[in-house]
């Protein structure tokens, strides 16, 4: 149900964007015909959004009910909700996939980092030292337009392994600024492509179809 409108229009009457009431007759019968499609159009959207919520549900369910049958046949418990899972039918036609992603932040911690990466980087260019780290230390800490920094870009600063102790005090420092404020879950369908390896998502995106 919309939340933009909260009271009940009297009969005979139409609310215009200001909320202003507008005796029927004075409406044109086009505006009323194109009231009436987005509507219809809404109505029913609103329907298969409903069902789709509902059925995402049940597909979580049961992938989760499945991953508990599989354990017990092991006397074991299943972990709750977490872990990455892959289902394949019998023929490997189809294939469903449980994904768990964590989603990561950084404390005030990382302006430290940034701070000690910065000054390894100003020395190393002024003794002609490692000059393509600039802009990928550089590019690390770009944020976007919500003021955000790529958690990708950032973590994979530890994969360079100097020996400066500032380096790895910056790297130490990103370890432990690193805050999981949550999880989202993701279910992808897929279907094979013939009697090939390679395998299709199964899209509900309007976009995509």
């Amino acid at each position: 149900m919309s939340t933009q409108q909260t009271s009940t229009i009297p009969a005979g009457y139409m609310q215009d964007p200001q909320g202003r009431l507008i005796p029927e007759a004075m409406v044109e019968d086009i505006d009323k015909l194109r009231d009436q499609t987005v509507r219809e159009i809404v109505a029913e959207l609103k329907e298969l959004q409903a069902l789709t919520q509902a059925k995402k549900r049940k597909t979580f369910d049961a992938v989760q009910a499945f991953c508990e049958i599989s354990a017990e046949k092991y006397e074991i418990t299943w972990g709750g909700n977490k872990g990455n899972v892959s289902l394949r039918s019998f023929d490997g036609q189809y294939k469903v996939e449980r994904a768990i992603q964590d989603c990561i932040v950084f404390d005030e911690r990382l302006q430290v980092a940034k701070n000690l990466i910065s000054e390894c980087i100003d020395e190393w260019i002024a003794e002609g030292v490692r000059p393509e780290l600039a802009a990928i230390a550089q590019d690390a800490f770009q944020v976007d337009k919500e003021g955000r920094v790529s958690v990708a870009k950032v973590l994979s600063l530890r994969r360079f392994n100097f020996p400066d102790p500032r380096w790895q005090r910056a790297m130490h420092v990103i370890a432990e600024c690193i805050m999981v404020t949550g999880s989202r879950s993701y279910i992808r369908v897929y279907e094979r492509v013939g009697a090939t390896n390679k395998y299709v998502p199964i899209v509900l995106d309007w976009s995509a179809i």
